[in-house]
C-alpha cells in the first residue's frame, strides 16, 4: 500500500495551499515574506524537541522564543541563530504583533491559560500534550479556539504517522472484528529511590519559581521538581496525562471512540522511595459505551514489557493489532471454547522507517499547512481535549477512590459531587482564563 502520507506529501500541500496566500494573509497568518511566523513558550526539552521539527520547514520563521529558566533560553538561541527574540515573560509572545501562531511547550498547568490568550489574541496554537491539566480547562480552551476561529494542533503527533493512518483504514474496514479491549502502558523500573529526594531550597537566581508556578499554590522551590522532573507532581501534571494521553488517543481514533462511559483507578506509591505525588503502580480501566475496555498501566517499579511486541494492543474477535510508530502486526484470532479454530483472517504487517521525531515533524507541517488553508488540523483542540479526558477521570478515579460514571455531553460525573469538584479548581493570585 503506497506511502499516503509522508513529509514529501506534506511539503507538496504547502506548496499548494501557499496559492491561496491572500486568503491567509488575511487571516492574519502570512508575514510579507510568505513565511508564518511563530513564537515558541517553553523551549527546554520538548520545546527544544520541537524547535527542531520546526525548523525542519522552510516556510516558517521563528520570530522570539520565552522561557523562565535562562540556560534555556541560551541554548536555543544558539541553535536558532538569526536575529530571535528571547523574552521571560510569555504574555511579550502573546502580544507580539510581528508573531502568528504561539508553540507551547510549558509544564502542563500553564497551558490554558496560554492557549486562551493566544487565541484571544488572534494567533492559532501548536500546544503539547496533555490539553490541560482540569477538564474544564478544556472545554474553555476548546470554546476559545472556535470564538476566535483559530488553529489550535495538540502535540499528540501519532496522529500525523503515515502508519496510523493507513491503519485507521485498515480498522475501519472492520478487519479485526470488534475490538474489546485495548491495552497500553507506560514501563520504568525506578525502583529504588526514583527521582530522589530534595529539601527546599532557594531557587536558581537564573530561574523565575514564582512565574513557574503560576495559578498554582505558592511553595517553596525543590531541584526536583523543576526544570524538568515535575511530571511526578500531581499539581503541574502526571504520568497519566504524559503518557496516557498518546496512546489512550491513539486508541480511540482506531476505534471511533469519543469518551469513557466510565473510569475505574486504582494504584499508589508501592515501593519507590521519593518525593513523588503521582503514583509509581497504577491500572486504569475505561469502559466505552460501544462495548469495549481500554486499559492504561503506569508501571514505574518494574520495566519488562507487557505486550507482545508494539506499543498499544487492540484485541478483536477476528484479529490482534499491535502497533508500534514504527510498525504494525496483526495477529489472526482463530475460535475458542465451541467455536471452529481455524484463523479469522490473513496475518497483516505494514512497516516505516519513520521515528516519533519524524512523527512530530510532520505533525509541524500539517499545523503549518492548516495555518493556511484554515482547515482544522490532524489533532484538533476538540480531539485534543476528548483524548485528555480519559487521563484526567482516572487522575480523579485514583485521588477519589471511586468508579466514576461520566456524562460526555454535559461533561459531568454523575455519581459523586467529590469528583465533580475536582473537575477544575482555583487559580492563584490574578491568573485566569482569559
Amino acid at each position: 500500500m503506497p506511502n499516503e502520507i509522508t513529509r514529501r506529501n506534506f511539503t507538496k500541500s504547502s506548496v499548494a495551499a501557499a496559492l491561496s496566500v491572500a486568503a491567509a494573509r488575511a487571516a492574519g497568518a502570512q508575514s510579507a515574506n510568505d513565511k508564518i511566523r511563530l513564537g515558541f513558550i517553553g523551549v527546554g526539552n520538548r520545546g527544544g524537541q520541537l524547535i527542531n521539527a520546526f525548523m525542519e520547514h522552510d516556510d516558517k520563521e521563528i520570530v522570539a522564543i520565552c522561557d523562565i529558566y535562562e540556560p534555556y533560553l541560551a541554548r536555543q538561541r544558539e541553535r536558532i541563530g538569526g536575529k530571535v527574540e528571547t523574552y521571560a515573560d510569555f504574555r511579550k509572545i502573546i502580544d507580539h504583533p510581528g508573531i502568528d501562531a504561539v508553540v507551547i511547550a510549558t509544564p502542563d498547568h500553564w497551558h490554558a491559560i496560554m492557549t486562551i490568550d493566544a487565541c484571544n489574541a488572534g494567533k492559532d496554537v501548536y500546544c503539547e500534550k496533555p490539553l490541560s491539566i482540569t477538564i474544564h480547562e478544556g472545554r474553555k480552551m476548546v470554546e476559545a479556539a472556535r470564538r476566535n476561529n483559530r488553529i489550535v494542533q495538540v502535540g499528540t503527533h501519532r496522529r500525523s504517522s503515515p502508519l496510523y493512518h493507513r491503519l485507521h483504514k485498515v480498522m475501519a474496514a472492520g478487519t479485526v472484528g470488534h475490538v474489546t479491549v485495548g491495552r497500553s502502558y507506560r514501563i520504568s523500573n525506578m525502583y529504588p529511590k526514583g527521582m530522589g529526594k530534595s529539601p527546599h531550597s532557594t531557587a536558581p537566581k537564573d530561574l523565575n519559581w514564582d512565574m513557574w508556578l503560576g495559578p498554582r499554590p505558592s511553595r517553596p522551590y525543590q531541584d526536583n521538581i523543576a526544570p524538568y522532573k515535575f511530571r511526578w507532581w500531581k499539581q503541574y501534571s502526571s504520568q497519566m496525562g504524559n503518557w496516557g494521553v498518546h496512546y489512550l488517543d491513539a486508541s480511540r481514533w482506531m476505534t471511533g471512540d469519543l469518551a469513557p462511559s466510565s473510569v475505574c483507578a486504582m494504584g499508589g506509591q508501592f515501593v519507590v522511595d521519593d518525593d513523588r505525588t503521582v503514583p509509581d503502580t497504577m491500572e486504569a480501566v475505561f469502559q466505552l459505551p460501544s462495548g469495549r475496555l481500554f486499559i492504561f498501566g503506569q508501571y514505574e517499579a518494574s520495566g519488562n514489557p507487557t505486550l507482545r511486541m508494539g506499543e498499544v494492543e487492540l484485541r478483536g474477535t477476528q484479529g490482534t493489532v499491535y502497533v508500534s510508530g514504527q510498525s504494525y502486526d496483526i495477529i489472526p484470532e482463530r475460535g475458542g471454547q465451541f467455536q471452529d479454530r481455524k484463523p479469522r483472517m490473513e496475518p497483516m504487517k505494514d512497516q516505516d522507517k519513520g521515528s516519533n521525531a519524524d512523527m512530530t515533524a510532520l505533525h509541524a507541517r500539517n499545523f503549518l499547512d492548516c495555518i493556511r488553508s484554515r482547515e482544522l488540523p490532524h489533532a484538533d483542540v476538540e480531539i485534543g481535549h476528548r483524548s485528555t479526558t480519559f487521563s484526567l477521570l482516572a487522575n480523579i478515579s485514583l485521588a477519589t477512590g471511586l468508579r466514576l460514571e461520566w456524562d460526555a455531553e454535559n461533561e459531568q460525573i454523575t455519581n459523586s459531587k467529590e469528583a465533580n469538584d475536582l473537575l477544575h479548581y482555583e487559580y492563584r493570585g490574578d491568573w485566569k482564563l482569559g
